[in-house]
């Protein structure tokens, strides 16, 4: 009998709360992040995914809670988590008045790479993120899409194994955010761990292997992307049939379920996980399908629901 490891986790949080005065910010929530993995934390404006970002990264103090980083405890070698973590915030740390090999040799620099080391490793980092032309030029003159690929490439310097951007593609136009993508998908391959937290439901959805809803400053749901579709209400396979007997017969079987004579299609409500597809076609067996497609809720849907916030209307 095979037994499956358990996944190492990068991160993990337990119990974490903060307060400012008398607002609650975060209410008692757990992480657990493998290694390896990019999890995104999800939520409307204020619900507490920047301040989560900011405990994690050392930045801001925990009222109460846990946290494991690399295998660093937070409270009792936060230099440890220092060293081993990276974050881009939503905010670019470039110096426009540096050139972009100037801004990643300060880097290095505050790293401690000593000058020959630090010199290679940004001319490395240049020539990954395509940028080693306009590595003579002062940032000022990058386009928002190379300055936050410049920004990336700051936060690798000092290889962290794990990586926290916050909203890490906003104001970027669509072929610079996919750009931004396809990089995220490297690091990782490269045995990089990610926390993402973003407003663009679709980047979250391509990405994350791990999504978590934060609403109120508490943990709403968790799982993977096909996992909280399934949370919703509205999921179901559309069937097609090659003649009209095929129809009647699944409809007879199926019940309740939605028909369209004209196209030969039946709707059945269903979460679209593999059991509940391979049940239906077990109930079907000896009937005649043409085609079937399974239709789940996407992720705008499964955040109305989970926070009662349409995520287009907290972007601004």
């Amino acid at each position: 009998m095979c037994v499956m490891n358990e996944p190492t986790m990068a991160l993990s949080a337990t119990g974490l709360r903060k307060s400012y005065g008398e607002k609650l910010v975060l209410d008692g929530i757990d992480l657990n992040v493998a290694e390896g993995t990019i999890f995104s934390l999800l939520g409307p404006n204020g619900a507490g995914k920047t301040t989560t970002v900011q405990i994690l990264s050392t930045l801001v103090a925990a009222d109460d809670g846990h946290v494991s980083v690399a295998g660093h405890d937070l409270s009792r070698d936060p230099d440890g988590v220092r060293a081993a973590i990276g974050v881009t915030g939503q905010f670019s740390a470039v110096d426009n008045l540096l050139t972009g090999q100037e801004n990643l040799i300060l880097m290095a620099d505050l790293h401690h790479l000593g000058r020959k080391a630090g010199r290679r490793r940004a001319a490395e980092l240049l020539e990954v993120f395509d940028l080693a032309e306009a590595g003579v030029k002062t940032a000022a003159t990058y386009s928002g899409g190379m300055r936050r690929r410049l920004d990336l490439a700051m936060t690798l310097v000092g290889s962290p194994r794990v990586i926290f951007l916050d909203e890490p593609t906003t104001g970027l136009d669509p072929r610079s955010r996919r750009d931004m993508w396809q990089i995220i998908r490297e690091l990782v391959a490269g045995g990089v761990t990610v926390l993402l937290t973003t407003q663009y439901l679709e980047e979250a959805d391509q990405l994350a292997d791990r999504i978590a809803v934060l609403d109120h400053g508490r943990l709403v749901a968790e799982g993977t992307p096909d996992e909280l579709k399934r949370l919703v209400p509205g999921g179901h396979i559309r069937l097609r049939f090659g003649a009209e007997d095929g129809l009647a017969a699944a409809a007879r079987l199926l019940g309740e379920v939605s028909r369209d004579d004209e196209a030969l299609t039946l709707r059945v409500p269903s979460d679209g996980g593999v059991e509940s597809l391979r049940s239906l076609l077990d109930r079907l067996d000896g009937i005649a399908i043409s085609s079937l497609s399974v239709h789940t809720p996407d992720l705008d849907d499964v955040f109305l629901a989970l926070t009662g916030h349409d995520q287009k209307e907290t972007v601004r």
